[in-house]
């Protein structure tokens, strides 16, 4: 086995590394705090092509491997997990044009997509259908050369920048098993019935705006839905959801790094009884415990993308996205501790860290609705361990 990045990879991870150095964590506590939306960031992550990295080289896209995907979000969450959030909604979508779309979909949106000149996210979470995907409400019926779309959509990430915003419907609602009768349409922002209706309040995942959106009476043209077939929308989002997996596991690593060395840094600073407090050993058993849950956490986040590579992974991502985002809070919470009550301080970047870090066990599949995800694909002889 091979626990290395390539050559490649490292000087990715570098020019990454400097970018949020220089951009991203000098302003991160000031904004997030404000609700300031985080422009001049975005502006330098389509400068480097960052949202092209899941679309294929032809349409102008990095078309990055799983590994150096995985980078891209390990590093921004080391700065500010929101504006990872930008990113990772957009390239999920990308992704999904591009494996799923008809060809005159990608020559239509791709391109833009690509460069961020378009941007996007994906529309699958209802009010009533969170983690079951096959209890939305949302339906599109066909009414001539359109789709009429009613339904309302929720925690939708870049709602108010997606154009287009696939959107998850059923298009037919008596089918059984009900994925059979699930489809994607591309919506289009100025899309007649098409609204954002408001900003969802958050303890964290800031950085990037989480929306409710209303269709109502929503006419979209049949041209407009992905790949041309009903009933294949499931398979679809499924598809995209995968890197999905990985995208959390390596934000909760990018958390779990930045908590490990706000520890180590304040640890070195603060004297207590005329010593620095990573001198007692209370302190330094923390930052051994973060410290190698971080590597383990980094390690299986890398083995899950390698797996994406080689082809359908649901259990090792799910196992990745399980153990690195319970990774990330314990370590937000140990990090926080090592600060005391300036651990409790909106002045420290540690608060930040632990609201951040909740998120990840919750999104992309609650970590206890992957573990019957893994159990089942153990069961069926479909994964393995060891």
């Amino acid at each position: 086995m091979k626990f290395e990045l390539d050559e490649d990879q490292r000087e990715f991870r570098a020019l990454l590394r400097s970018f949020v150095d220089k951009e991203v964590i000098p302003v991160a506590r000031e904004w997030e705090q404000s609700g300031r939306y985080p422009t001049e960031i975005v502006k330098g992550m389509a400068a480097m092509g960052l949202f092209g990295i899941t679309v294929p080289e032809e349409y102008g896209g990095l078309d990055l491997d799983p590994v150096s995907f995985a980078l891209v979000f390990e590093e921004l969450a080391r700065g500010w997990m929101g504006i990872a959030g930008i990113l990772g909604s957009h390239s999920l979508a990308c992704r999904m044009i591009a494996m799923h779309g008809t060809e005159e979909q990608r020559q239509r949106y791709l391109p833009e997509l690509a460069t961020g000149v378009r941007r996007t996210g994906i529309g699958l979470t209802e009010p009533d259908a969170g983690t079951d995907l096959q209890g939305i409400r949302t339906t599109a019926k066909q009414d001539g050369d359109d789709y009429v779309v009613s339904g309302t959509k929720m925690w939708i990430t870049n709602a108010r920048h997606a154009n287009p915003l696939p959107v998850l419907v059923k298009t037919d609602p008596s089918a059984s098993p009900a994925h059979r009768g699930m489809s994607v349409l591309l919506v289009d922002a100025d899309t007649p019935g098409y609204e954002v209706t408001r900003d969802i309040g958050k303890v964290g995942y800031k950085g990037t705006e989480s929306c409710e959106v209303l269709l109502a009476q929503a006419r979209v043209p049949a041209g407009q839905l992905l790949g041309g077939v009903e009933g294949r929308g499931m398979q679809q989002v499924l598809s995209a959801l995968e890197w999905g997996r990985v995208n959390i596991a390596a934000r909760s690593v990018g958390i779990a790094q930045r908590a490990y060395d706000e520890a180590l840094a304040y640890s070195r600073e603060r004297t207590a009884f005329g010593q620095p407090i990573a001198d007692f050993q209370a302190i330094q058993l923390k930052l051994a415990t973060m410290a190698t849950n971080l590597q383990a956490a980094r390690l299986m986040a890398y083995w899950a993308a390698d797996a994406v590579r080689q082809g359908r992974a649901d259990a090792e991502t799910g196992m990745a996205k399980i153990f690195c985002s319970e990774v990330a809070l314990e370590g937000a919470i140990d990090s926080m501790k090592v600060h005391g009550g300036y651990g409790f301080s909106t002045e420290f970047e540690v608060e930040r860290l632990y609201r951040d870090s909740i998120l990840m066990s919750i999104g992309e599949g609650t970590n206890d609705v992957l573990r019957t995800v893994v159990a089942k694909a153990l069961v069926k002889g479909e994964a393995s361990v060891g």
